[in-house]
């Protein structure tokens, strides 16, 4: 921040009134910014200072108009996507990528199966939520929710979604209360071992989808790196040093993950009084030959979990319409080219 007010001249107090109309009252633009003085929004302007750092490129909406699905161009030209969903009853959520793309390759994922571009930084990621920020504010609403379950794994670009958590949660800012932001990880270990660290208030969800190590394997190449006994060894002792609940997702696959066995199997894993699994009816994707579950199936493999005494949801799927679905994210210009790319550099 030094540098940036040293490179603009601005004084501190200056600086503050610019972050504050920012990223509290979300002005659209320079020039809206009316506490500054004219000449110092107009050399701010001359000199190309904006306050996106992502562009808006389209904006799709479901039928049931509850959510909203936003394709955003960088500033090198990469895309990521974003949504807003407007749950009945006034929540609002927001789901933002953290990625270009995921290097992570789930079998379910249309993000994954396009490949990987690069992290993005802490102000692109925050930028998709002030964005929706924007336009909820206009119609006399607010976010409520922020998840960290669009483009990419969160906790492959730590150091800027944690620095983006910040911003969401600065009480001098954007204002949103840590138990309101939830990061969801495929399982990456280590870093679920610094996030307990951190002794954060941020709801943490693991991507689970199987409850056997040759079934995960199968769907989720990570497995193969931190096994299960690993990951549920590192999510043991993130509830031993935060007492926080972890939410489990679980992907509903006909024929792959849905049967009776694998209910009981993963009511085993799942002992802890701190765990809660979330059901994830599928969501087809162009590239991954899966169907999912038929919701008779579901609702069976739910009361194997629920006589186990395992806290359980069925997550309602929204946005499917537009292809803005759990798993279903994917930019324009993220094609297959990229992971060649991603390996070549």
């Amino acid at each position: 921040m030094a540098a940036f007010a040293g490179a603009h001249a601005l004084e501190p107090y200056r600086l503050q009134q610019l972050y504050r109309a920012a990223v509290k009252e979300l002005v659209p633009d320079i020039g809206a910014i009316s506490v500054l003085p004219l000449e110092l929004r107009e050399r701010l302007a001359a000199e190309q200072f904006e306050l996106e750092s992502l562009t808006p490129v389209t904006l799709q909406h479901s039928a049931d108009e509850q959510t909203t699905k936003g394709l955003f161009r960088l500033h090198d030209g990469s895309e990521v996507e974003a949504v807003l969903m407007e749950h009945w009853g006034g929540r609002t959520t927001v789901c933002i990528s953290s990625q270009a793309g995921c290097a992570y390759a789930c079998a379910f994922c249309s993000t994954g199966q396009a490949g990987f571009t690069r992290n993005l930084s802490a102000v692109e990621i925050f930028d998709q939520a002030r964005f929706f920020a924007r336009d909820l504010k206009a119609r006399g609403k607010k976010i409520t929710n922020i998840v960290f379950m669009g483009q990419g794994e969160p906790f492959a670009n730590y150091e800027s979604v944690m620095d983006a958590v910040a911003l969401l949660n600065d009480p001098h800012g954007f204002g949103l209360g840590h138990r309101h932001i939830t990061i969801s990880t495929v399982g990456l270990v280590p870093q679920i071992e610094r996030f307990a660290q951190a002794a954060l208030q941020v709801n943490l969800a693991v991507s689970l989808h199987a409850p056997t190590d040759a079934q995960r394997a199968a769907l989720m190449p990570v497995n193969r790196r931190y096994p299960l006994a690993q990951l549920m060894a590192a999510c043991a002792a993130y509830i031993e040093r935060t007492r926080r609940k972890i939410f489990f997702e679980y992907v509903m696959l006909a024929g792959v993950n849905d049967d009776d066995a694998s209910a009981r199997a993963l009511a085993q894993l799942m002992r802890a009084r701190l765990y809660h699994v979330n059901l994830i009816p599928y969501n087809a994707t162009p590239d991954a030959p899966l169907r999912g579950t038929p919701e008779p199936r579901i609702r069976a493999f739910q009361r194997i979990l629920d006589a186990a005494g395992v806290p359980t949801t069925v997550r309602t799927p929204m946005g499917r319409d537009i292809a803005a679905a759990c798993g279903q994210l994917r930019a324009q210009t993220q094609p297959r080219a990229n992971v060649r790319h991603a390996a070549a550099g």
